[in-house]
């Protein structure tokens, strides 16, 4: 814990001053904003996150548009202020001018998990690799449980190679707080039974929830942020953790829970964790279909194809992507499961030579370029009327979501695998 000055000395510290940096490339963009590689006067390499303040301000008040909009950049912002850990950013810097509000982060150099995979010969990491990020992840989602923050939205797009080869979870602009009650409430409650639905009103439930998604044209690589249920958690009678009814997500990672909407926990960050051990595995995720509506199906009723001998890898993945919440492996039976029992879980973090460790670009060589103005820039990225978003969103909806867009003048199409983004 901080006590009450080093508090006062990080609120001064936060302040940035557009005036005194140098921006020197645009990396991204995400649904709300555009990301910027920044140097500040002492050299220091940061990624800045800016969005347009009058679309935060316009979703603010017009609440009829997404009540929780205004909520998430906030809520986002807030928890980056709260994260002391390895794995996990630290908020750099807040950004505050009359057309646009932003905050920064540590520059990651070897940009996501998922760039780093199409790069390998086959498209797939080995098993021993797997292992080392699959256990960097467990400790940083440990972490954030531990603070009561569920992340919902794991996939390797938002998990960044740091300096020094170690990862940094970013991207919480669709995580949520539940009340800070331990996590292993819900493993040590899930033997419990509770009552079954009958299973004819469960097939039923699931059709309906299919059918709302039928004519929907988001593609494949987009994050879903409705909320169905007007407030975001709820407190239920079969388990002791507080839930949420939100339903967010990015398409191929999105937890059964989630899609039925019968609330969910932190036990929808270890579905997302097996999604991606299965697509570092196989170089594809699991339950990927021709549309929304079919990948929603599979993702409730169809078992992984874990092809190949069994080994402890796969046993994992089987049990992360157990579709009954409440009978997913938990984080402590994750570290001593089999595939993760040689790890050393205090040393992993001071390994001093991970898996692949990012070459800087040539920073210097980028000064001569033209002066980018960030605010007339993400006005210029976000100055697109909604109807065209929309075609734009129906016409790229089975467009693969590996596909390479080059700049950033396609708003509809640039939240891609290659792009920074969080």
């Amino acid at each position: 814990m901080h006590d009450g000055g080093h508090h006062h000395e990080d609120r001064e510290m936060l302040s940035l001053d557009l005036q005194n940096l140098k921006v020197i490339s645009a990396l991204g963009r995400g649904a709300k904003g555009v990301v910027f590689l920044v140097r500040t006067a002492k050299g220091e390499l940061l990624a800045l996150k800016a969005i347009l303040r009058s679309s935060v301000e316009k979703k603010k008040v017009t609440s009829n548009i997404n009540p929780n909009e205004y909520r998430r950049i906030c809520f986002e912002r807030e928890v980056l202020s709260s994260l002391h850990h390895p794995l996990l950013p630290k908020l750099k810097g807040v950004l505050l001018t009359e057309k646009i509000v932003g905050y920064a982060i540590d520059y990651c150099p070897g940009r996501d998990l998922h760039s780093l995979r199409k790069k390998q010969t086959e498209k797939m990491f080995s098993d021993d690799i797997i292992r080392f990020y699959a256990a960097e992840l467990v400790l940083a989602l440990e972490y954030l449980h531990g603070l009561g923050i569920v992340y919902r939205d794991l996939k390797p797009e938002n998990v960044m190679i740091q300096e020094n080869g170690h990862l940094m979870l970013v991207d919480f602009d669709l995580s949520t707080k539940l009340s800070a009650k331990s996590p292993e409430i819900r493993s040590e409650s899930k033997l419990k039974s509770s009552p079954k639905s009958e299973p004819g009103k469960k097939k039923k439930k699931m059709i309906s929830h299919l059918l709302k998604f039928r004519d929907s044209g988001i593609s494949p690589a987009d994050s879903v942020h409705q909320n169905e249920s007007g407030g975001d958690t709820v407190d239920t009678e079969s388990d002791s953790v507080e839930k949420s009814n939100s339903f967010v997500g990015t398409e191929d990672y999105v937890a059964p829970e989630i899609i039925l909407g019968n609330g969910h926990d932190f036990a929808v960050d270890w579905w997302c964790l097996g999604v991606m051990l299965y697509e570092m595995l196989y170089g594809k995720t699991p339950f990927r279909g021709e549309n929304r509506k079919e990948t929603f199906y599979r993702i409730l009723s169809k078992p992984p194809d874990l092809t190949g001998e069994i080994t402890p890898l796969r046993d994992l993945i089987g049990k992360l992507l157990e579709k009954d919440p409440r009978k997913r492996i938990s984080v402590n039976e994750i570290k001593n499961h089999d595939f993760l029992k040689a790890v050393d879980w205090d040393f992993i973090l001071e390994m001093p030579r991970p898996p692949f460790i990012p070459l800087w670009p040539a920073i210097n060589d980028m000064d001569g370029n033209e002066i980018i103005d960030v605010e007339s820039y993400v006005q210029g990225v976000f100055e697109v009327g909604e109807e065209e978003n929309i075609e734009k969103n129906k016409n790229s909806e089975n467009k693969n979501k590996d596909v390479w867009v080059e700049g950033i003048n396609h708003p509809a199409q640039i939240q891609n695998n290659e792009f920074f983004i969080f």
